[in-house]
């Protein structure tokens, strides 16, 4: 296997038999996928496309029916290669009864975590993921975004190589999701290798150096953000401080040369854009005003 390569699937099947045993359904068919060491790739795909299976394939949860993954250069039921993994499940489970500090530190302890180390890895992560302030309550009194950031943070208890995020941003608002992206994007930026599954088109376009689209078990493509979305027949110019008067004859130069203008508008953000400059905006009066 390649050094450079943190995921390697070859050939990788799972099918799995229906009532009775009479007929196989095939949840994964061949996939051949390889992620590089360093690099943020999202797996896309509509309920049923093979996602949830090639996790748990990934994680040694279940077996394949045909073929092989190599994670990190193990094979999938190496039991070693597991310490060198942080895994976020879409729906995760935790004692309710414990608060941040100490469902992290069981956490720590099942990786066998040195006191010491422990508690620093808890305070750094804590504050990280942004519930310091209510890291001494009980997980029952969190919302389903505080759930969700304390599933982030136990993920990256063990400081992985590998980590496996299956819908991290659900049940965030605008903020929580902005701050989850820059913490996948500052892991890349550590050297560690991300695997995101979202179903939120948006948040994989803007982090994700790759992406794979599965569908009814199959792999459709594959490639970069601008591979699979730049269009050759298009080209995209943005203009500043041009008169309509020149757009006009910018418009009628396009035409002459046997080109078609297919629309002229003026450059628009996105939504979490204007949110995000709002939020900063009341947050920067709050402090002139006290």
């Amino acid at each position: 296997m390649d050094n450079d390569i943190a995921i390697k699937t070859e050939n990788l099947t799972k099918a799995y038999r229906s009532f009775w045993r009479r007929k196989k359904i095939l949840a994964l068919d061949k996939l051949n996928v390889d992620i590089k060491k360093g690099e943020i790739f999202g797996l896309l795909g509509p309920n049923g496309s093979g996602k949830t299976t090639t996790l748990k394939l990934l994680l040694g949860l279940i077996f394949p029916t045909e073929g092989r993954a190599l994670v990190l250069g193990k094979t999938t039921n190496d039991v070693a290669v597991k310490n060198r993994i942080g895994f976020l499940p879409e729906e995760s489970c935790f004692y309710r009864f414990l608060n941040a500090d100490e469902i992290l530190d069981f956490y720590g302890q099942l990786f066998k975590i040195s006191r010491k180390e422990r508690k620093a890895r808890i305070d750094r992560l804590v504050e990280q993921v942004g519930l310091g302030f209510a890291r001494k309550r009980p997980l029952r009194q969190y919302s389903k975004g505080m759930l969700r950031r304390i599933g982030i943070a136990q993920a990256l208890i063990n400081d992985p190589d590998l980590i496996i995020l299956d819908e991290p941003t659900s049940g965030l608002d605008p903020i929580g999701t902005r701050e989850t992206k820059d913490i996948i994007v500052s892991l890349k930026e550590r050297g560690k290798t991300v695997l995101l599954c979202s179903h939120l088109l948006s948040d994989v376009q803007d982090i994700c150096d790759r992406v794979a689209i599965l569908d009814k078990g199959k792999l459709q493509i594959s490639g970069t953000i601008d591979e699979l979305l730049s269009s050759k027949d298009v080209v995209e110019m943005l203009i500043r401080n041009l008169s309509d008067e020149a757009i006009s004859e910018v418009e009628t130069f396009i035409k002459e040369k046997h080109g078609e203008v297919i629309s002229v508008k003026n450059s628009s953000g996105t939504l979490e854009g204007l949110f995000l400059k709002i939020y900063a905006a009341n947050i920067n009066n709050s402090k002139t005003d006290v």
